[in-house]
């Protein structure tokens, strides 16, 4: 199986190389197929590893020892279990689709070629993180992603606006990444090695460890380490405060928005708490903060999507408030449901995100979401495919996502972690503005008048008069088959798996639960079966709060539009916190990059101009100085250097007489 092992992060990083080296060199067609070649290899081998760890076969080892100083190896390794395999999986098959979706999307870019290399080297990336078995190698493919990923935000390199977005990216990631080096930094300083086995098994001898921060308090060793390793998590996964990145990382071409935000970077931070529960099993103020930073997240990321126009930026919001869904279970110790809805999730979201970019090129590059409207006739495989993606994603009984958000709700109200009723009032509450949002978006795009003329009109457009100028129509079928495929799992794929995900022993030992943690023993127990669980469904408070969110958005957006403006006219203070985002850009802008230009200012001030300057100018001004006192003697004329000699001999007879006297 090694080979198979390798195909599956070498495949796309040799599409990868191909089509950014020689790309210009074959074409455009022999591009895309040897890009999306590679991605296909590698879906087929991890479908091939997935059967071989269902029959039971886990590998752990070693493929290349980079350097050995002492008993610390650095080493590039695999650990494949059940949790790396399904991760390989959902990676590889919406990497696919995205593949497969570029063509038609970005058919008209000059960037063609230099996109497929991109989203290959990402596929690369994110297999490689997935598949460690070591801290770094993790650090390796988690750095990867954050790179490749600044590259793709600002893909159109020539837009103000993508530059900003890739920065503001590339730099809030790198608080995050420091706090994720100093999490590894203290593993390799008290466990003495970067191995997840050797650390996992020595973790329960170093419980009572402590070490000094500030002062004379001591802090739990792994309290501080799960914490460390969680802020790379918030960085990574978009977690307040460190989510602002997110929001502007839309800037990029629409493929690259629906890899990052369903099955990629964002979901990386999630994997690794997963993968690190054994760790985090072992403190429960690093769980309870993970709770709370999840149920911020989700509540007030959700509000911002209601207010949100650009169809795009409805999505990433929506992927925000999903992000925190998956960390509030994180930190409710039910890390196997949080697993489950980051699968069911990267299906939805990135047929949702794909959705999108079908309507965006329908309405010839036009994303704002009042522009639309009636374009369910015009484009009925978009509509449908993005139906069932909205289904999925408000959490409809029998779609993936109902199974998924039904259990992180079950779950956080089973735990007993501090902080977990405020995480539950959280979740729920969540559950009716997903289902505001989300249908708000469905209702003004797909259903009502169509606005697409007026709009021509108001922007000035050429034949704005003649309705049939900019008639929406449906994308290519190279854009609708992969919406087709990701609709499929959309629906099917939370009842076919939840029994074995989380009630089955799919996950075994690759995720560690302290029995003292009631949340996943309460779920089983009131486990009977996907079928039941659907029908249940209709019963509980969370299926009620999504009807009356969806119920919320059809009567405020095509029964009777006056409302929304009404409301925002009422409530201005409050829409335009929203609209400004919780003023966390604003402050982000004063305070950190303001201060640090501040800093800055001082420092060449006070540094480089009065210090620096004033001695290499201070040093310059005496020499001049010593050089117009001596430029005085140096005359030119004889009798002046002669009278010189006289004074000077003068001067020496009379210093050395009194000299011989005194002998």
């Amino acid at each position: 199986m090694k080979s198979a092992y390798l195909l599956v992060p070498f495949a796309p990083l040799v599409g990868a190389i191909i089509a950014g080296f020689f790309g210009r060199s074959i074409g455009r067609t022999l591009t895309h197929w040897v890009a999306i070649l590679g991605v296909l290899i590698s879906l087929l081998a991890s479908m091939v590893v997935l059967r071989d760890v269902l029959a039971g076969n886990v590998f752990n080892g070693t493929l290349y020892s980079w350097s050995v100083i002492g008993e610390l190896k650095f080493e590039v390794g695999f650990l494949i279990d059940s949790l790396t395999a399904m991760m390989m999986v959902v990676v590889t098959f919406v990497s696919l689709m995205v593949h497969i979706y570029t063509i038609g999307y970005m058919a008209d870019d000059d960037g063609y070629e230099r996109f497929f290399s991109y989203i290959s080297l990402f596929t690369f990336s994110m297999l490689m993180l997935v598949m460690s078995n070591n801290f770094l190698q993790l650090f390796f493919g988690w750095e990867a992603v954050g790179l490749v990923s600044y590259l793709l935000i600002g893909f159109w390199y020539t837009r103000p606006t993508a530059i900003y977005a890739n920065l503001k990216a590339f730099l809030v990631n790198r608080v995050g990444d420091f706090g994720f080096v100093l999490g590894i930094g203290l593993v390799v300083a008290w466990f003495g090695s970067l191995d997840y086995a050797e650390v996992f098994k020595a973790a329960p001898s170093m419980q009572a460890e402590t070490i000094t921060l500030f002062g004379a308090a001591e802090w739990s060793l792994l309290t501080v380490v799960c914490i460390c390793l969680f802020i790379g998590a918030m960085g990574k996964s978009a977690q307040f405060p460190l989510h602002v990145w997110l929001p502007d990382s839309m800037e990029g071409p629409t493929p690259i928005s629906a890899l990052i935000h369903a099955a990629t970077m964002v979901t990386a931070g999630i994997f690794m708490v997963a993968r690190m529960s054994p760790l985090f099993e072992m403190s429960e103020t690093a769980l309870s903060f993970v709770l709370i930073i999840g149920a911020i997240t989700a509540f007030f990321m959700g509000l911002l999507g209601i207010i949100q126009n650009d169809i795009k930026r409805v999505v990433a919001y929506s992927t925000l408030s999903q992000l925190g869904y998956m960390t509030v279970a994180l930190g409710a110790s039910a890390y196997s449901v949080a697993v489950f809805h980051l699968m069911t999730h990267a299906f939805f979201k990135a047929l949702l995100f794909l959705g999108a970019g079908s309507v965006i090129i329908g309405m010839h590059h036009n994303q704002d979401i009042r522009d639309m409207g009636g374009l369910r006739k015009y484009m009925p495989i978009t509509w449908i495919t993005s139906l069932v993606g909205s289904l999925a994603l408000v959490g409809t009984p029998f779609f993936s996502g109902f199974y998924s958000k039904e259990s992180i709700i079950e779950a956080v109200h089973h735990s007993d972690i501090p902080g977990a009723g405020i995480a539950y009032a959280a979740v729920l509450c969540g559950v009716f503005i997903t289902a505001f949002y989300a249908f708000r978006m469905y209702f003004l795009v797909f259903h009502g008048k169509e606005r697409f003329a007026q709009a021509d009109h108001a922007h000035g457009h050429e034949h704005a008069d003649d309705h049939h100028a900019h008639v929406p129509q449906e994308s290519p079928a190279v854009v609708t088959i992969p919406l087709i495929f990701l609709a499929v799992p959309s629906v099917l794929v939370g009842l076919v798996t939840i029994g074995p995900m989380l009630f089955g022993d799919f996950f075994k030992d690759a995720i560690v639960v302290d029995p003292s943690h009631p949340a996943m023993g309460e779920l089983a127990q009131g486990w009977h079966g996907w079928l039941a669980m659907g029908l249940h469904g209709f019963l509980t408070l969370p299926f009620w709060l999504m009807v009356a969110g969806i119920v919320t958005a059809w009567y405020f957006y095509l029964v009777n539009p006056a409302i929304p403006d009404r409301i925002r006219g009422a409530l201005s203070g409050v829409y335009r916190l929203l609209d400004n985002k919780y003023y966390l850009d604003a402050f982000n802008e004063k305070f950190f990059a303001g201060g640090a230009r501040l800093i800055g200012t001082g420092l060449w001030r006070g540094g480089d101009q009065s210090i620096i300057d004033g001695l290499i100018n201070g040093s310059a001004r005496l020499v001049g100085g010593l050089s117009r006192a001596f430029r005085v003697l140096q005359t030119g004329f004889l009798n002046h250097y002669a009278i010189a000699m006289i004074v000077g001999l003068a001067v020496c007879l009379v210093w050395f007489i009194p000299l011989l006297t005194r002998r």
